[in-house]
C-alpha cells in the first residue's frame, strides 16, 4: 500500500471520529450486562393516569399511588418520612442506570471520548425542554449545591461597600457562600428572619422593609422551598419587587423543580440553581445552573476558562458520573408519565393530612402555613418549647428506636430547632397515621 493511501485512510478515519460516523461502532452494552436487561424486562408496567381525573381526585386515589409505590424499592426498617435528602429512583431508572455505568466501564476511554459528549448535549436539551428554557441557558452539574455555589461566588456585579441578603430559611452551604463575599468582595451581609408563624403578606413586607433598608443590596437569595419548614417563598413576587429596585435574586430551587407544578420562567429570575436528584428522581449526583440568555458575563468563568457567553465555561466538574447523566432522560421520562400537578396534588394530600392531624395534638406546635401558596410537601414541627438542637434530637431519636419512624432535626430558624417531615409520592396514609399516632403518645406522656 502507497505511503500516499495510507496518509488518505488516517485522514478519513480522522475525520469519522469528528463527524461521530463511527461512533456507531461501540456498543450499547456487552453481553456481560444482559442481567440488566432481565431485570428491565421484569419491572413493573407504569399505571396509568385514568383519562379526565383531575389531580385533586387522583390525590385520593390510593390504588393508583399503590401501584406508584410498587415502581419503587424502599426501605422497609422504618416508616421513612425523610424524602427530602434525595429522591429514591424507580425501578426502571435504577434500571436504566446500572445498564448505563456497565456500557460506561466497557467502553471506558473510547465511549468517554468519542461518544459520551453528544449524549451529554443530548440529556442536556431534553433537561432544558423539562425545565422550560433554552439548552444554552443551562448547565448540568452535580447537585444544587454546587450549581448555587458557581452563582453566589461568580456573580460579578458587587462592589466594596455593596450589599448581600439571605434569610434564616436558606440552605447552609448557600449561607456559607453568602458570607464568604464579605471576606472575598468586601461587600456587607444582611441576614433577615422570616416570621413565623408565617403568611404572604408577611414573607413579602420582610423582604421590602430589608430592601427600602438596605439602598445598597445588590443581590439576594431566594430559596424557593426551603428545607427546614418547607414554606414555599413568592419569589416571581420578590423577584419583580428587587428588579423594580435594580437589586439581583439568585434561586435555591433544590425543593421546588420536580415538587411543584412549575417551570423555571415562572421564578422571573436570571439566576437559578437546580437538583434533579430530589423531585425528579434522577441518580444521585445530577443538578443544574440556569442563567438567562444575555447575563452569562455576570457570572464569571470557572478558574481559568475563556470568558463569553458560553454558559459551560462557568462549571467544571472534572471526570464525572457519566451513567447518572446518561439517565436522566428516563428519570425525565417517569417524572413525566406521572405528571408533576399529580405529584404535588398527593404530596399536597399527605402534607395536609399530617398538618391537620398534627394541629388536633396539644402540646406541639406546627411550623406551616394554612395558606396552599406557601404550602409544599415539606413540613416540620416541634415539642411545645422544645427548641434547643439536643432536645429536638432527642425526639427524633425515640421516633426511630420506639416508634420506627424515620424524621430529622433541622437547625437554623431563628425559632429554633424543629424535626422536618417529608412524604414522598411512593409514601402511604398509614404511614401519615403512624406518625400521629406516635406524636400522640408522646405528647400524652
Amino acid at each position: 500500500m502507497s505511503r500516499e493511501r495510507i496518509n488518505n485512510i488516517d485522514a478519513r478515519r480522522r475525520h469519522l471520529l469528528r463527524t461521530g460516523a463511527l461512533l456507531g461502532a461501540l456498543p450499547l452494552a456487552s453481553a456481560n450486562v444482559s442481567g440488566a436487561n432481565q431485570t428491565s424486562a421484569a419491572l413493573p408496567a407504569m399505571p396509568l393516569v385514568p383519562a379526565g381525573i383531575t389531580p385533586a381526585a387522583l390525590a385520593r386515589d390510593n390504588a393508583y399511588w399503590n401501584a406508584i409505590a410498587a415502581q419503587y424499592d424502599i426501605t422497609d426498617e422504618v416508616v421513612l418520612l425523610d424524602n427530602a435528602y434525595w429522591g429514591s429512583m424507580s425501578k426502571s431508572v435504577l434500571a436504566d442506570y446500572q445498564q448505563q455505568l456497565a456500557m460506561v466501564n466497557r467502553g471506558n476511554a473510547w465511549y468517554g471520548r468519542v461518544r459520551f459528549p453528544a449524549e451529554f448535549e443530548s440529556a442536556r436539551k431534553r433537561t432544558a425542554d423539562a425545565l422550560g428554557v433554552h439548552h444554552d441557558e443551562i448547565v448540568l452539574t452535580r447537585g444544587a449545591t454546587e450549581a448555587l455555589q458557581v452563582l453566589i461566588a461568580g456573580y460579578q456585579r458587587l462592589n466594596a461597600g455593596d450589599s448581600v441578603l439571605y434569610a434564616d430559611i436558606d440552605y447552609d452551604n448557600m449561607i456559607t457562600t453568602m458570607r464568604w463575599l464579605k471576606q472575598r468582595r468586601g461587600v456587607n451581609v444582611v441576614a433577615i428572619n422570616m416570621p413565623e408563624p408565617f403568611s404572604y403578606d408577611a414573607v413579602i413586607a420582610a423582604f421590602v422593609a430589608a430592601m427600602d433598608q438596605n439602598p445598597r443590596l445588590k443581590l439576594m437569595l431566594l430559596t424557593h422551598v426551603n428545607h427546614r419548614n418547607g414554606m414555599v417563598l413568592p419569589v416571581a413576587h420578590i423577584a419583580r419587587l428587587a428588579r423594580e429596585r435594580g437589586i439581583d435574586v439568585i434561586v435555591d430551587t433544590a425543593h421546588g423543580f420536580g415538587q411543584l407544578d412549575m417551570r423555571i420562567p415562572d421564578l422571573q429570575a436570571d439566576f437559578v440553581g437546580i437538583n434533579l436528584h430530589k423531585w425528579i428522581g434522577a441518580p444521585v449526583g445530577v443538578g443544574a445552573v440556569y442563567i438567562k440568555r444575555g447575563r452569562v458575563r455576570d457570572i464569571a468563568p470557572y478558574l481559568g476558562e475563556p470568558d463569553g457567553d458560553d454558559i459551560s465555561t462557568r462549571v467544571h466538574t472534572g471526570t464525572l458520573n457519566f451513567a447518572a447523566y446518561l439517565s436522566l432522560p428516563k428519570a425525565l421520562d417517569v417524572h413525566a408519565a406521572i405528571g408533576v400537578a399529580n405529584k404535588q396534588a398527593r404530596l399536597q394530600y399527605l402534607r395536609n393530612r399530617w398538618v391537620e392531624g398534627a394541629r388536633q395534638i396539644s402540646g406541639l406546635d406546627v411550623l406551616a402555613s394554612s395558606d396552599a401558596r406557601l404550602s409544599s410537601a415539606i413540613t416540620s414541627f416541634r415539642l411545645k418549647g422544645k427548641r434547643s438542637t439536643k432536645e429536638n434530637a432527642a425526639l427524633a431519636k425515640t421516633l426511630a428506636l420506639q416508634h420506627g419512624i424515620f424524621v430529622v432535626p433541622r437547625d437554623g430558624l431563628a425559632s429554633g430547632s424543629c424535626l422536618r417531615v417529608t412524604p414522598g409520592i411512593q409514601t402511604p396514609e398509614s404511614h401519615i397515621d403512624a406518625l400521629l399516632k406516635a406524636m400522640q403518645q408522646i405528647t400524652a406522656a
